[in-house]
């Protein structure tokens, strides 16, 4: 490398010179921010169907607090995604696939809350946190919470 283009001596190198690891992480952290969506509503809906038998798009908005087509839209994503689906004059249910999503993310938004207690964060801000904590943890680091809150036990 020339001398006069080398970072200085506190600054990293760069792994590539196109940029791929960072459009890489930029790519992944999109696709996250995409299910998260999907992750959040298919809990919801499973939360309002344990409650009341079936989750009204109404009820979704509310819950969520976005107007009525913007839950429509995120309801017909599902819907296209083989989350979810709807009948006549009847709320919203889950298919299988979208009931494995909402265990899987309450699942893990449990361990999320629990080890942030576990370090001395207060359960509401655990709580806060661990929503969007949940949506980012690599199945490695989830590993590793339970890891650690068995070593507790």
């Amino acid at each position: 490398m020339d001398p006069k283009h080398q970072p200085p001596a506190d600054e990293p190198e760069r792994p590539d010179a196109d940029g791929s690891v960072e459009a890489d992480r930029f790519s992944q952290a999109r696709s996250v921010r995409s299910a998260m969506l999907l992750e959040d509503y298919t809990e919801l809906i499973d939360d309002l169907t344990q409650e009341f038998g079936e989750a009204r798009i109404t009820d979704i908005a509310c819950r969520m607090g976005v107007t009525h087509p913007t839950a429509s839209k995120a309801v017909a994503r599902l819907k296209r995604e083989g989350l979810a689906v709807s009948r006549p004059y009847r709320g919203v249910f889950l298919t299988g696939d979208g009931q494995d999503m909402a265990n899987r993310v309450r699942i893990r938004h449990r361990l999320v809350v629990e080890v942030l207690m576990a370090i001395g964060v207060p359960p509401e801000a655990a709580e806060m946190d661990a929503e969007g904590i949940e949506h980012h943890v690599s199945e490695t680091t989830l590993a590793a919470f339970e890891a650690f809150l068995g070593a507790r036990r």
